[in-house]
């Protein structure tokens, strides 16, 4: 079957004898939203650009955020004005460039006064921070907060505990599938020719006999390959410092990992038609709230619930979701609401890690800049560091910018107005469309699954029981969006796992049955694919499983 002709520009095997055999003016390493931003930026100006990713586009930080594209209202209150403003610029620039992707949400803060957790002086507070979100940029969206009264908030979310309930702020920001946000913008840099490579973990850096960087080794398929460039990019997140261990006599320590951690439980425990900032008990945190998979009607399938925000010392590879994490995030639940939510409510967990920049003194994570750092060392390797996922783009930036002064050419940013693909042709639908789903997933691009589904019906079908995913998409994810493994479509194509692990893990078995002809596995490749997604869905939920008394106590 022929492919569409951008996913043609996808393919792993060309991308791995481009590797191999060309030179770079450009080879980054890391392929979470900010590489994949790198290349996108570096690429659309023009350099010869190659990206390596050791394990899946998005497999970190990228896939395991709280999926919004905003401008951060507590960084505001912690006084970080030009943070906030810079992201609700790129907010606005996501809109326009990926309009099939970033969706407005609106937000609701509510005031609780009668025993509550926020007193009503914070009120006033909270509407002045309010305007000044709206000054900084919360216009753009074209739409200013407003105080609702105590029964129009309740409409958004009726299970509050409605007599501590006085009033509301309602204010406006976007979300968006964080994966499938920096899938595409990986596919938009190849189609813009840059080479881009999964499951290709670098081995080491090249350097000339001045020390300089000439490059990287990976390995990749069972083959050691080098690739040349003159500029090495290290956007590898909470694993930058090993990566600059390659080519540094002492191990850097600059990355202070802060875990995140969210839940997902089903819609008809919380009924919130927009997403809702939550208080914690006895903290100064807030988490959200937010509706996940609409419906026709109105209503929505799950409701997730995050983020923590705490300091991380364990396996940079395997941050999980503890017991203590779900503890805490539905004691914050249970005190906002009156459903009485359990883990046995709990259908899915993620568990991220955020490469916050190391700062002096003894701050809590949560009240560590977000800002992002560039820094080279003496191999002239450039870092990216820190920064969040609304301003992907303005980091990706200022990394080209430096490659551009140690390459001594000049080359203008052509990504504040580049469409990302799928933004091309797309026309949002209406809720009850059959084509909502995949316009909100392909956009513009949406035909190539029908496609799909019109060579074969069976592939119009759930992928998963309950799930609004289709066969089609993960036939599709292997073909031309460079999936490799049971795991990359049930986690990151489809975010299926995220959302009700138990479907996913009793799906899994015939999911490998359909995409095993086109990634040619034979039974025992099926079977081990089934058994390590399985193993992995396992350790995941052991790591978060609460004891009886734990229950009790949270609820």
């Amino acid at each position: 079957m022929t492919s569409p002709s951008t996913d043609a520009l996808f393919d792993r095997t060309t991308m791995l004898t481009r590797l191999a055999e060309e030179t770079f003016d450009i080879v980054v390493v890391g392929g979470g939203i900010t590489g994949v931003g790198v290349a996108l930026d570096a690429a659309s100006r023009g350099l010869k650009t190659a990206l390596v990713e050791r394990d899946d586009f998005a497999s970190g930080t990228s896939s395991k955020s709280s999926k919004l594209v905003h401008g951060g209202l507590r960084y505001l209150q912690q006084g970080e004005v030009r943070l906030v403003y810079e992201a609700l610029h790129e907010r606005q620039r996501l809109r326009k460039n990926a309009p099939h992707l970033v969706r407005v949400m609106p937000f609701m803060i509510p005031i609780l006064t009668k025993d509550g957790l926020i007193p009503a002086k914070i009120a006033r507070v909270l509407g002045t921070s309010m305007w000044m979100y709206d000054l900084t940029g919360g216009w753009r969206i074209g739409k200013l907060h407003k105080r609702l009264k105590k029964k129009a908030a309740v409409r958004h979310l009726p299970t509050m505990p409605e007599s501590r309930l006085a009033s509301a702020y309602l204010y406006y920001d976007a979300a968006a599938d964080d994966a499938r946000l920096c899938l595409t913008v990986a596919r938009t840099a190849a189609a813009h020719g840059a080479v881009v490579v999964n499951a290709c973990p670098v081995t080491g850096v090249t350097t000339d006999d001045a020390g300089r960087a000439t490059g990287v080794t990976v390995r990749a398929d069972g083959r050691d390959i080098t690739v040349r460039a003159r500029v090495v990019v290290n956007a590898s997140g909470v694993w930058a410092d090993h990566v600059r261990a390659l080519c540094e006599p002492q191990h850097p320590d600059s990355i202070r990992p802060a875990k995140g951690v969210h839940l997902t439980v089903p819609w008809d425990k919380v009924r919130n038609d927009i997403a809702v900032v939550i208080p914690v008990p006895k903290d100064k945190r807030s988490l959200f709230v937010v509706p996940w998979g609409p419906r026709p009607d109105g209503t929505f399938q799950y409701s997730y619930v995050g983020t923590t925000d705490t300091d991380y010392n364990g396996d940079v590879d395997d941050p999980q979701c503890t017991k203590d994490d779900i503890a805490y995030v539905l004691r914050a639940l249970n005190a906002s609401i009156t459903t009485g939510v359990t883990e046995a409510d709990v259908t899915g967990v993620w568990a991220g890690l955020r490469p916050l920049v190391k700062a002096a003194g003894s701050e809590r994570t949560a009240d560590l800049s977000r800002r992002h750092s560039i820094t080279t060392n003496d191999a002239c390797v450039i870092s990216v560091t820190g920064g969040k996922l609304t301003t992907y783009r303005e980091m990706a930036e200022d990394t080209v910018d430096a490659a551009l002064t140690q390459l001594g050419r000049r080359a203008r940013c052509r990504t504040k107005s580049l469409r990302l693909l799928g933004a091309q042709g797309f026309r949002e639908p209406a809720a009850n469309s059959p084509d909502a789903h995949l316009a909100s997933r392909f956009g513009g691009e949406l035909s190539a699954v029908r496609t799909l589904i019109a060579g074969d019906a069976s592939l119009g079908e759930p992928l998963v029981e309950g799930l609004p995913y289709l066969r089609a998409e993960a036939v599709y994810a292997v073909r031309y969006e460079m999936a490799l493994t049971l795991d990359d479509v049930l986690t990151r194509r489809t975010r299926a796992r995220l959302f009700d692990r138990e479907a996913t893990v009793r799906a899994a078995t015939s999911v490998a049955e359909l995409i095993a002809p086109e990634l040619g596995w034979d039974a025992a490749q099926q079977r081990a694919q089934v058994e390590a997604f399985l193993a992995s869905c396992a350790h995941e939920s052991a790591a978060g499983h609460l004891s009886e008394a734990d229950l009790m106590e949270t609820t």
